[in-house]
């Protein structure tokens, strides 16, 4: 199963995302997403599990969601420290022992492995500014492994 991420969109989607999602069977938004018809363009692509961000919060999405995808769960969470979490994040971790965990906030990629748990994200994928390098992301998925491929935007 091929799964789009993407965060951080501050009310743009680049044109891009819908030929690089084309065949995704599902979409992450990790919050900040700027306004709902983002999400609604999404869902053009594939069905969406969004969450807010710290600059969402008149938005209908809840701060953390699950989601079993591709025999693997997914905890979708905006702002995440990977090596510190939070205490009401770990509880949660505790609680739902997710697979991989996909946030955004920072605008920086990252992809790491810390325990059993894959720490995403995909990157910043809002208007181009300060030379921010810009990307999303698919996890490949299969039975043996979850592969990442960064989408340069």
């Amino acid at each position: 199963m091929k799964i789009g991420v993407i965060s951080d969109t501050h009310n743009f989607l680049d044109p891009k995302i819908h030929e690089l999602f084309a065949g995704v069977g599902h979409i992450l938004h990790a919050g900040d997403i700027g306004n709902a018809t983002i999400i609604s363009e999404l869902e053009l692509i594939a069905p969406v599990t969004a969450v807010y961000g710290n600059n969402d919060m008149n938005l209908p999405f809840r701060e953390t969601e699950i989601i079993e995808l591709a025999a693997r769960k997914f905890l979708v969470h905006h702002i995440i420290n990977p090596h510190a979490p939070g205490e009401r994040v770990l509880e949660r971790i505790a609680r739902e022992l997710p697979d991989v965990i996909v946030f955004g906030h920072t605008h920086k990629r990252f992809c790491e492995t810390m325990g059993w748990i894959l720490f995403f994200n995909p990157g910043y994928s809002g208007k181009p500014k300060l030379n921010l390098e810009r990307s999303a992301a698919i996890l490949h998925c299969d039975e043996k492994e979850i592969r990442a491929e960064f989408l340069p935007l």
